[in-house]
């Protein structure tokens, strides 16, 4: 596993198909498994055959099937974020406006979500004031922990709770939920999913 050339490493010629590399490759690694330096060299000589395959494919030698990921491209799809902000948006707007990993995301919705659905039990109404505030609070949290800005992190949490608040008293009114669902459930359920929005999408 020490030649330079990545074919040779594969155990593979250079015309060799798509799906004989990647054979060989699954191959080897059952081979060496217990050989870590071995599988990154077999790892590296993989990516190396990949990308001369795509340098033939660009100079039109090779044409590959569309299915191939190439490291590069793999790369650009972990790090493309979840919100997009337009470059001539206002900097304002691209200062409030946050781009959460999907950790983040999966983080505040494993706090979230576990609020909401108490909100959804029947004869919780003396309990809905504890939640909000609960989710006010992982609001306030979740918002500091991005650039430690106390002050504003309390004035985004305060909003979102005053929006969702509103909002879900108009929806309510507007749109009579079903007999089982109180109205005072619906309103607290419609300000913890604006508060998450607030948490998770601003800073």
């Amino acid at each position: 596993m020490t030649q330079l050339n990545p074919y040779t490493q594969l155990g593979v010629t250079e015309d060799a198909s798509f799906e004989e590399i990647q054979q060989a490759k699954a191959r080897l690694f059952i081979q060496y498994s217990g050989d870590p330096h071995i599988l990154e060299s077999i790892e590296a000589a993989y990516d190396a055959v990949l990308m001369d395959r795509l340098r033939l494919r660009q100079t039109g030698k090779i044409k590959i099937p569309d299915g191939i990921r190439f490291p590069e491209q793999a790369i650009q799809t972990m790090t493309k974020p979840l919100v997009e902000v337009d470059a001539k948006s206002p900097a304002w707007l691209v200062r409030c406006l946050d781009n959460p990993s999907r950790q983040e995301v999966l983080a505040s919705v494993g706090v979230f979500l576990p609020l909401s659905v108490f909100t959804l039990l029947p004869g919780n109404p003396p309990l809905l004031p504890l939640i909000m505030a609960l989710g006010c609070g992982c609001s306030l949290y979740f918002l500091n922990r991005k650039e430690n800005k106390f002050g504003r992190s309390v004035l985004l949490s305060l909003g979102g709770l005053i929006l969702g608040l509103t909002l879900g008293s108009l929806l309510s009114g507007l749109v009579p939920p079903p007999m089982y669902f109180n109205p005072d459930n619906f309103i607290a359920l419609m300000t913890l999913l604006i508060v998450w929005l607030v948490s998770t999408f601003l800073k």
